[in-house]
């Protein structure tokens, strides 16, 4: 199955800790219910994405290995 994003955003050129605010810049923009694609590096912003975003409210649907240093997450936006 493969998951429609709604926006996506490239966090794959910028470091901790601007990834989660460019990530959060991102989801802010979305409508509850939906979803934003976000690709970044392995390592720390693969580590502090997610958890953030799943400390803030948000369901982490989905994370990708793209085989290349790069991961892809995937996160539906809750409106608390």
């Amino acid at each position: 199955m493969s998951i429609k994003a709604d926006d996506f955003v490239d966090i794959t050129d910028v470091v901790c800790p601007v990834t989660f605010v460019k990530a959060k810049m991102g989801i802010e923009e979305l409508e509850d219910g939906q979803i934003l694609e976000v690709k970044l590096n392995e390592g720390e912003p693969l580590l502090n994405v997610p958890r953030s975003f799943k400390d803030e409210g948000h369901k982490v649907i989905e994370v990708n290995d793209n085989g290349d240093g790069t991961f892809t997450v995937f996160v539906e936006k809750s409106g608390l």
